[in-house]
């Protein structure tokens, strides 16, 4: 992760702002939305920021989940990258919290 001079301060008040390299070396920047815990581990659902300000940006299309660990120095990681049956998991975990949101 990088830092964020990119991201317009309205979002660097509150927002936990998670930035990637995409395969070109762009950086891409997200906000993260919420955790989702699940068997001991944590999950951020991030969505994706339009800092370019582009019009063809649809945050809906913008949106994945990253598994959070921590590193050497016990700040939060957050990685994309684990297996299929894992991230299932999570979006099956995801619903149940959205539907119980939904009940009450």
């Amino acid at each position: 992760m990088a830092d964020n001079k990119n991201v317009p301060e309205d979002y660097m008040d509150d927002d936990i702002i998670v930035t990637f390299q995409d395969d070109e070396g762009n950086e891409r920047y997200f906000a993260e939305e919420m955790r989702i815990p699940l068997n001991g581990a944590e999950y951020a659902l991030l969505v994706g920021l339009n800092v370019e300000e582009d019009e063809d940006f649809d945050e809906e299309e913008n949106v994945t989940i990253a598994k959070i660990v921590k590193d050497e120095n016990g700040e939060d990681e957050y990685i994309v990258d684990f297996p299929e049956e894992e991230f299932d998991a999570v979006v099956v975990e995801y619903n149940k919290i959205m539907d119980e949101a939904e009940a009450e």
